[in-house]
């Protein structure tokens, strides 16, 4: 990600006049960029558009409040909406607010346990898939902007000028955003990109779509709704299932979205603070009739940008979003689609890793396998089905290459007993190589096995030990096992008789009875 380091250089969150105007421009850029997008997601889900607003609000505003990331954006997102259409299809809408509603619990007891800490489990391969995994995902939602009705109750690509004017209105909306930062900083570019195409649009009267051939946006405050759903097992088992995915989707990629931003902004982030966040955001959003949400890394990428540090451009989006839905939907709905088509190539271009690219001959080629696959299940599945099959390719691959670095050092001592010095760590993936290392028939009565620079890490350990000990012990033979660090003796003295060795523990490892000395010159005898 330090290849973003353009836009992230540490800004000042002094809260300065001039603070307060980039925080409440950027706001404003991202809530008119929150518009399309809520509609959208909304139509996937199968719902009205008010519900994508009204939970793009809540959940914004909640999580702007009190979430783990100041600067980062929460709204409805497509990750959670393809999983919400079949719920809203077999059982309404109803049911919808009330999955979202106990998705909120879940992802609060996440925050109170404290587990959303395990997302630093994620490698940084499975990060950089998911970044160009979802900047991927952005690109192809736009091109749905592409399409017309084709008067058959069906959609059908743009052609000829309608066509050339779309894609030149991007562009344009595109160039702005490049090169306008080249001249002040003064402004947010994104913004000046809508506002550039959109005057031009309404000043010469071009016939393009707009906001408001979408949807009409206009509404009124949110009301407070208790699900109409009856409170009984069966309306459990129904949305349970859908509130364990979506409360899953929903935090691994407000999660990675949070490292993201945290690591182009060089600060920190809580994680159990940003779960609870969420969940308090969705249990809200449910009793107003929104359709839940999670972080967004679109919109945050542009207030991030848009040079946003602090809370405030969160809030700020989430109440200029507010104002267009009771004030100003017919100016907005006026606003070119192309305009923040254009706005969201430009997140496309800023969130994709491209040096992933470069790096993709210089690196394991397993980060480069996992990558790959991340990128690719996040675009056609989703992304908490893809991050978990990256971090259990990577667990894999890491096993495997651990597997193979166990060896030994072979030496005697003063008392003439054989050592085997242990080099890697002993488990389930390394018991056959460890049992290799040792010849019960052909050694001394009495054997070494020093764990100075292994470990016993797991149960399949404790086994094969067992195992090498019955096969000494057959041979009339005695094993002995020295240098095991704290935790391994923890496992052993768990295994009670399992383990049927004796434990030659050293007090101070410094003043170890010195067997060393010989293990270069049986190295050299043999």
């Amino acid at each position: 990600m330090t290849a973003r380091a353009e836009a992230l250089a540490p800004a000042s969150t002094k809260l300065t006049p001039n603070r307060i105007k980039i925080e409440l421009l950027a706001g404003l850029t991202v809530a008119l960029a929150l518009v399309p997008e809520a509609v959208a997601f909304a139509f996937v889900a199968g719902v009205n558009p008010l519900v994508g607003l009204y939970a793009a609000f809540f959940v914004g505003l909640i999580t702007a409040c009190i979430g783990g990331r100041p600067g980062m954006i929460s709204g409805a997102t497509g990750a959670l909406a393809v999983v919400m259409v079949s719920l809203v299809a077999q059982h309404g809408v109803e049911y919808l607010f009330a999955t979202v509603v106990l998705m909120g619990l879940i992802q609060i007891a996440v925050g109170a346990l404290k587990w959303g800490k395990f997302i630093r489990m994620v490698p940084h391969p499975v990060m950089l898939g998911f970044v160009n995994g979802l900047a991927i995902v952005i690109f192809l939602a736009q091109l749905g902007q592409f399409k017309v009705p084709d008067g058959a109750g069906g959609l059908t690509w743009m052609a000829g000028s309608e066509l050339y004017l779309m894609l030149g209105l991007v562009a344009l909306t595109m160039a702005v955003i490049w090169f306008l930062p080249r001249l002040t900083t003064a402004f947010p570019a994104p913004l000046a990109g809508i506002l550039v195409v959109s005057a031009l649009a309404l000043g010469f009267g071009l016939d393009t779509r707009s906001v408001g051939d979408l949807a009409s946006i206009s509404g009124g405050l949110p009301q407070f709704h208790i699900p109409m759903v009856p409170l009984n097992l069966e309306t459990l088992q129904i949305i349970l299932p859908y509130a364990v995915i979506l409360a899953a989707i929903g935090l691994i990629e407000s999660l990675l979205t949070l490292n993201l931003v945290a690591d182009m902004t060089n600060t920190k982030g809580g994680a159990s603070k940003e779960c609870m966040a969420q969940g308090t955001a969705n249990i809200v959003t449910g009793f107003f009739g929104g359709m839940g949400g999670c972080a967004m890394i679109g919109q945050s990428m542009i207030n991030v940008k848009s040079g946003a540090r602090t809370r405030i451009s969160g809030i700020a989006a989430a109440l200029f979003l507010l104002s267009f839905i009771l004030f100003a939907s017919s100016l907005i709905e006026q606003i070119p689609v192309a305009a923040l088509v254009g706005v969201m190539f430009m997140v496309v271009i800023g969130t994709f890793a491209w040096t992933s690219l470069k790096i993709m001959h210089k690196i394991p080629m397993t980060d480069a396998i996992v990558m790959i696959i991340v990128t690719g299940v996040t675009v056609y599945a989703d992304l908490a089905v893809a991050v978990v099959v990256g971090v259990i390719i990577s667990a894999l691959a890491y096993a495997w290459n651990a597997a193979s670095r166990i060896s030994a050092r072979i030496g005697t001592s003063k008392e003439g007993w054989k050592v085997y010095r242990l080099s890697g760590p002993l488990f389930f993936g390394s018991t056959t190589g460890f049992t290799d290392l040792f010849d019960p028939q052909n050694d001394p009565e009495d054997v070494v096995v020093d764990f100075i620079d292994s470990r016993v890490v797991d149960h399949s350990g404790l086994e094969v030990i067992d195992a090498l000990a019955s096969k000494y012990e057959a041979a009339g033979k005695r094993l002995h096992l020295r240098h095991l660090s704290p935790d391994c003796k923890k496992l052993l003295a768990k295994a009670g008789n399992m383990v049927e060795v004796s434990v030659l523990e050293d007090p101070d490892y410094e003043i170890a009875v010195d067997y060393g000395h010989k293990f270069d010159e049986a190295q050299k005898a043999g």
